[in-house]
């Protein structure tokens, strides 16, 4: 094959290179998620969560709001579980429980605010609506932790049991807040 060298007024071959560029690129996204997630409070839950996340991760705002979905969506599924599920015996364990039941309800309405949030940016109060989205998971933040720190002096089993569940809950926001405060790094709505 001649390369430029044999031919000094031959055009550059790009023809490979043409292709590629007009050909999407179908891995761009995970690429993204990969990229994202190598630096996020919980690298591996980070990409496990969003490489199966069904809907857009092909950028910064996307995977935002898919991190605080996947958030919301634990946290949801945390409250009913402790509402349904989890019964004291004692009553230090009802009063710890029914805490962790109002603290969780209060970590799903700061993740609602958040992903209603980052559904209409714009760019005029762009970084206000940061703001906003970085104090409301902060704050979902702490309430779970509140809550497993509820459990303290409890039956092991019980505490184990939530303690599991809101850990990974904590987990997950902890990653949204991540994938929020890159968001804002980046400082556009369309990327």
């Amino acid at each position: 094959a001649l390369n430029n060298g044999d031919h000094p007024f031959l055009p550059p071959i790009f023809t490979p290179f043409l292709y590629s560029a007009a050909a999407p690129n179908h891995n761009a996204p995970q690429d993204l998620v990969r990229s994202s997630c190598i630096k996020a409070s919980y690298p591996s839950l980070c990409l496990r969560t969003l490489s199966s996340y069904s809907g857009p991760t092909g950028t910064p705002r996307d995977l935002a709001q898919a991190a605080v979905k996947v958030g919301l969506a634990r946290a949801r599924k945390a409250w009913t579980y402790l509402k349904t599920s989890v019964t004291g015996k004692s009553e230090r364990e009802r009063a710890a429980l029914s805490d962790c039941v109002e603290q969780m309800a209060e970590s799903v309405d700061e993740l609602s605010n958040t992903l209603s949030e980052l559904k209409h940016l714009r760019g005029e109060t762009f970084e206000f609506q940061m703001s906003n989205a970085r104090t409301w998971v902060s704050a979902a933040l702490t309430y779970e932790d509140t809550c497993v720190d509820g459990f303290e002096g409890v039956d092991r089993k019980v505490k184990g049991d939530v303690k599991k569940k809101i850990t990974n809950v904590a987990m997950v926001t902890s990653n949204a807040l991540y994938m929020i405060r890159r968001l804002d790094e980046s400082g556009g709505l369309n990327r």
